[in-house]
């Protein structure tokens, strides 16, 4: 283990790449002190470095952009995308800077990126900075992700700065350290292919499978097998998401990783009250990246990828692998949503089961979280009314002769209730990162700068099946002022 930031081995190997993928550029440091908001313990274990680095001096320096990390080789990626449909030339980190790439002890390779740490060559007119508000919420949020068993980049530390910066308002200024095994995105193969750079395609193509998928390069044709990949781990990705009832918010090409991570964290949400045509983002007024959208989208991001690869594959064969998204993604969401269910089989009848489930839900507007951990204490061979589930539903009649139908249902397929029930509570979390709870912990660390409420949500967030029966209030409904919040592309 190391003791100190500094202490890492480092190197670069997009870095190696030419500077028609990026642009070199060294974060710029704020005017006042930087403090320490939080550190993630997990995540440094990533890196072999030792909970004491966050004590060294030098690791605020380093990670709030004040000073240099010795040995890297800091760049921003270019990059473009399809943004809400419309495809926007030329893109980039605009506000994040990747210092270096490490190699743990295990071999693992993770790049270390500054998000908010001051202007790049992409940056186009703003501050290259990021406000506390939105940066407690994508650290809480990948975190919670990654607790959830969903692939997301990492949230190793947030620092925050008395710098003022200007959003609507005046905010509080920070920087996330983020980490990935690659921060390439779908957008960075689309921005080549729109400037008709077809050997940058290549060498790109080349970076990702050596670097990422070496199990392709023995295939027959390792370009088409990089799509096949990313277009399978794209489609379980998804179904995860739509499986714990995650929105993503602002799935552009350019929010797309190429490794199939959750990746750009802005104005997501959680899945409350059912409603499958749920918008999370404030800014998406037709609603294009709506919960039941997602998997449509994650298809035409898919797409928008397969076509910048065209220099390098047949046109045929392109076409046939986009036709496999959908019965991946089907095969996958049918699987995890039967799970939740406490069923085996993903069968007709199981499905029907789910669908008849959430027609219920979204008639009553209960809550998807809390009703499918609460279907884990169904008792199979009872004839008694679940009261904490009934009262959930606005149609009681209607939700008692689905339970006792569902009860059936599970006396036919599994006759252990025992084990029924650690399987749904493994794969049913009890806590989700939702929007009201997030904002209490931003309002304390505005207001008061007091810390204390990221601490407790990642200690549930991290664990999100466990009971945690000091934070069993996080567990509960959302109050009714949490009603009236409301994230944007600005969040």
């Amino acid at each position: 283990m190391y003791d100190s930031i500094t202490d890492l081995p480092l190197s670069n190997s997009f870095a190696g790449l030419s500077e028609d993928f990026f642009s070199r550029v060294q974060p710029t440091p704020f005017q006042a002190h930087s403090t320490l908001v939080h550190f993630n313990n997990d995540a440094a274990a990533l890196l072999d470095l030792n909970s004491e680095a966050q004590f060294d001096p030098r690791f605020i320096s380093v990670l709030s952009g004040s000073e240099p990390l010795p040995g890297a080789d800091p760049l921003a990626m270019l990059y473009c995308g399809h943004q809400f449909g419309q495809l926007v030339h030329q893109l980039g980190d605009g506000r994040a800077i990747m210092l270096a790439e490490t190699t743990n002890a295990d071999g693992e390779k993770w790049e270390i990126q500054l998000k908010g740490s001051g202007k790049t060559p992409y940056s186009r007119g703003g501050d290259g900075r990021a406000v506390l508000r939105s940066t407690i919420r994508e650290y809480l949020c990948s975190e919670a992700i990654h607790g959830l068993g969903i692939p997301t980049t990492r949230a190793l530390c947030l620092t925050s700065t008395d710098d003022e910066v200007y959003r609507e308002q005046i905010e509080t200024g920070a920087v996330l350290t983020r980490l990935a095994p690659s921060h390439v995105r779908f957008g960075s193969f689309e921005v080549f292919f729109y400037r008709d750079q077809h050997d940058q395609i290549r060498t790109l193509a080349d970076y990702v499978i050596t670097h990422h998928y070496p199990e392709l390069l023995s295939t027959e044709n390792p370009y088409q097998a990089l799509l096949d990949k990313v277009i399978n781990r794209t489609a379980k990705l998804i179904a995860q998401w739509q499986a714990v009832g995650f929105c993503h918010g602002v799935m552009n090409t350019d929010n797309m990783s190429i490794l199939g991570l959750t990746i750009d964290y802005g104005p997501f949400g959680f899945l409350e009250a059912y409603d499958p045509g749920f918008i999370c983002n404030h800014s998406d007024h037709q609603g294009r990246y709506a919960y039941d959208q997602q998997p449509q989208i994650g298809l035409f991001n898919c797409s928008c990828l397969a076509q910048a690869l065209l220099p390098l594959l047949d046109v045929e064969q392109a076409k046939t692998s986009l036709q496999t998204y959908q019965e991946l993604y089907t095969s996958y969401a049918d699987k995890l949503m039967v799970e939740k269910m406490g069923f085996e089989e993903t069968n007709e009848t199981n499905l029907g089961f789910v669908d008849d489930l959430l027609k219920l839900m979204q008639q009553s507007r209960a809550d998807f979280t809390r009703v499918f951990r609460e279907l884990g204490n169904v008792d199979s061979n009872s004839s008694e009314p679940h009261t904490t589930l009934r009262d959930m539903f606005t149609d009681r009649e209607s939700f008692d002769h689905w339970l006792n139908d569902y009860r059936a249902q599970l006396r036919l397929t599994n006759n252990d209730d025992d084990s029924r029930r650690q399987t749904m509570m493994a794969c049913n979390p009890k806590y989700i990162l939702r929007n009201y709870l997030a904002q209490v912990a931003i309002e304390k660390a505005e207001k008061e700068k007091d810390y204390s409420e990221i601490e407790k949500l990642m200690i549930v967030l991290s664990n999100p099946f466990d009971e945690h029966e000091a934070y069993e209030d996080f567990a509960k409904a959302p109050p009714d002022w949490a009603d009236n919040l409301s994230v944007s592309c600005s969040s």
